[in-house]
């Protein structure tokens, strides 16, 4: 009962275990008590000023409207047909080029559609796709 050996000697060995259980908390006490690493890159964002003219040819999207009036915008901004030519050809030129969104009006005459067609397509534009047309699903 002595944890001797059978002869009745005592033990000589050194108890390790409140030893190691002490060393387990010190360990414990010691991840917890580290502070959280934080990495924080600065970054100098640009300011958003209200006031900067943008370009007028998007390297993204551009959209051509036209509204029951027959008037042209280009991106929101109304445009004649030397000025849409200018920007078609700019926007043609671009590395990547960027898709042009046309959407005319329903009410719309035809001819003036068709005049804005024929300019896009003298732009030599490859990247062409007609926005609302859900809006005449039903008339077919």
């Amino acid at each position: 009962m002595s944890g001797g050996r059978d002869d009745g000697e005592p033990m000589m060995e050194m108890n390790t275990t409140p030893l190691i259980d002490v060393m387990l908390v010190l360990l414990i006490m010691f991840i917890i008590t580290l502070p959280v690493p934080t990495h924080a890159v600065k970054v100098d964002l640009p300011v958003n000023d209200p006031k900067a003219v943008k370009p007028p040819v998007d390297p993204i999207k551009n959209k051509i409207a036209i509204d029951v009036a027959g008037n042209v915008t280009w991106n929101g901004a109304p445009v004649n047909s030397t000025l849409l030519r200018q920007y078609l050809d700019q926007s043609a030129a671009m590395n990547p080029e960027p898709e042009l969104q046309f959407q005319p009006d329903p009410a719309t005459r035809y001819d003036v559609v068709d005049q804005t067609l024929a300019e896009i397509k003298r732009s030599n534009v490859t990247k062409l796709g007609f926005v609302g047309n859900e809006q005449y699903y039903r008339d077919f």
